[in-house]
């Protein structure tokens, strides 16, 4: 039995519940853009429901610790297609045993959800350490990224407090939604941007007048700073994978 889902995390709930509800014995979970029919078995679409959800949910977090639902979680940001499959038969596990059967890393699943969670987390640690803003002419500050996993629900609480004096926007140019703190609050926003515009590196035009200045002082510093005789690339890079060179502004001209 194949289990159709819209690949929200709402979605994904609702088929955990329908599947205890219909108990139809072997199932996979597949979303709606991976599933392709086949001629010897069976599908069921499930129809996102948010009451049902919301039990399956409540349920987890009877069942699981902090530390548990923030993997699950992960693994649902991580977007790997084969992680809604390990979420799916993970929940299912998890309600039919005990308290504290997440800890049994023989299970796939369970160690399935904890490779994904630790390389969500990875990605969102870097992105906390090396996304730059860059100061426009109206005061906000932007900055662009296009993480390999959808990190930014869980990089809004940092930015929200590192930067609570500033509003600023971080834009995921691979989701095409962005994050918006107004010195209050933050929240989702899409942008339309105009046709031939630079998404990542918006025009000079568009920027605050010292910003340049700004950068040149900054590429300045990190050179005075940095010791020639002590380079050592291979660990450099080891700290610094040369994918996140983007994103900082000492780097712009490597």
């Amino acid at each position: 039995m194949i289990y159709i889902f819209d690949g929200s995390l709402p979605g994904l709930l609702t088929a955990v519940f329908e599947w205890f509800e219909r108990k139809p014995g072997k199932a996979v979970l597949k979303s709606i853009e991976m599933f392709q029919p086949e001629a010897f078995a069976e599908s069921f679409t499930v129809i996102t429901d948010s009451a049902k959800a919301d039990r399956v949910w409540t349920g987890l977090q009877k069942k699981l610790t902090k530390a548990s639902l923030r993997k699950f979680y992960c693994s649902y940001l991580s977007e790997i297609p084969e992680a809604s499959n390990h979420l799916f038969h993970f929940s299912i596990y998890i309600f039919k045993h005990e308290i504290g059967a997440e800890g049994n890393y023989g299970n796939e699943h369970i160690m399935a959800l904890a490779k994904y969670a630790k390389s969500v987390e990875r990605e969102k640690h870097r992105m906390e350490a090396f996304i730059r803003f860059q100061k426009t002419g109206d005061g906000l500050f932007y900055a662009s990224i296009d993480p390999d996993f959808n990190v930014l629900p869980l990089i809004s609480n940092h930015f929200k407090n590192r930067y609570a004096d500033q509003q600023w926007v971080i834009y995921d140019l691979k989701r095409k939604y962005g994050l918006h703190y107004n010195l209050e609050t933050v929240s989702e926003i899409t942008i339309g941007f105009a046709e031939g515009i630079n998404k990542q590196k918006p025009a000079p035009g568009l920027m605050d007048e010292n910003e340049a200045l700004y950068a040149t002082l900054w590429k300045d510093y990190f050179k005075s700073a940095n010791i020639v005789a002590r380079k050592n690339t291979k660990l450099h890079v080891q700290h610094v994978p040369k994918r996140y060179w983007k994103y900082l502004t000492e780097k712009i001209d490597v």
